[in-house]
């Protein structure tokens, strides 16, 4: 009885203290790794679990969001919610599995200022997750940068690991992000995606001064590649398998992550061309991961 009373007074704590959205961007070193699937089981297991979610695509084409999905007709408007011409919800496009999608082209996100992307992202859904696109330079969008967390998608692979260092590496200076929660895809073993976990941490705390949080890992499922053929996602198509389990697992997870100040809050530092070149030319290996 003591345990379901301190569970409720939590749950009416956190009720409370909801303002706004809580924003995830999604990005990863390199392509491949499984960021647009991630960001989509990850929607797909929120909305079951009661969640109102809104998906936000700015990498769009033939492997964005909607495209995974089979096409999600009118994938959301942005423009014209950025103009006041729609509400966010109206805007939207709802998909079957419960979450709302709603697609960003760069072209949508450059033409308009920071402050008025609050109308997007403080609305009525619980989480927020984008699919964010990095720039040429590796750095995020101005919507990107009003989440509240960076999560690295990652695999095990040597190169995979050196990647989303340099990855890291680059959104710390380029917008002062000293934290990152890192989800481990494709794993063979939790044992393996702990070794990948650690080993990158320990360059960046070592190099970078920046702390990671282990988000998790994804376990390496023949039935996720079955899912995409058919248009769907794993969490929806196959729900008893293990890496189903795992996306459920890290939606449940991540809505008892601490609220931190959105990216947008901090006060960016930019690097010297001069240092920044240097930082390249010094970059450690993560071979060993």
């Amino acid at each position: 009885m003591d345990k379901l009373i301190q569970d409720q007074a939590e749950g009416l704590r956190r009720l409370l203290a909801r303002s706004g959205s809580r924003v995830i961007a999604v990005a990863g070193g390199s392509t491949g790794v499984g960021c647009t699937t991630t960001v989509v089981n990850l929607a797909a297991a929120l909305a079951q679990q009661g969640k109102d979610v809104l998906v936000i695509d700015e990498c769009l084409g033939a492997r964005s969001v909607s495209a995974m999905l089979g096409g999600v007709r009118g994938a959301g408007n942005l423009a014209a919610v950025m103009r006041g011409e729609m509400t966010l919800d109206d805007a939207a496009a709802r998909h079957a599995l419960g979450f709302s999608l709603l697609a960003a082209s760069r072209l949508n996100r450059e033409a308009h200022a920071s402050a008025r992307f609050d109308v997007v992202l403080h609305g009525s859904a619980d989480i927020v997750l984008i699919d964010a696109q990095l720039d040429e330079h590796g750095q995020l969008s101005p919507l990107a940068m009003q989440a509240h967390d960076v999560m690295i998608v990652t695999r095990v692979a040597a190169q995979a690991i050196t990647d989303s260092y340099a990855c890291m590496k680059r959104l710390h200076y380029a917008h002062a992000t000293a934290q990152f929660r890192v989800l481990v895809n494709h794993v063979q073993s939790v044992d393996d995606a702990r070794t990948a976990f650690a080993n990158l941490a320990g360059v960046a705390g070592r190099y970078l001064t920046v702390a990671l949080e282990d988000a998790g890992c994804i376990a390496a499922d023949a039935r996720m590649a079955r899912a995409l053929a058919l248009s769907r996602c794993v969490v929806d198509a196959f729900p008893s398998t293990p890496a189903a389990r795992d996306f459920r697992h890290l939606a449940a997870e991540l809505q008892y992550w601490p609220m931190r100040p959105a990216m947008s809050s901090q006060t960016p530092w930019r690097a010297p061309a001069a240092v920044t070149a240097a930082q390249h030319a010094d970059q450690p290996s993560a071979q060993h991961a």
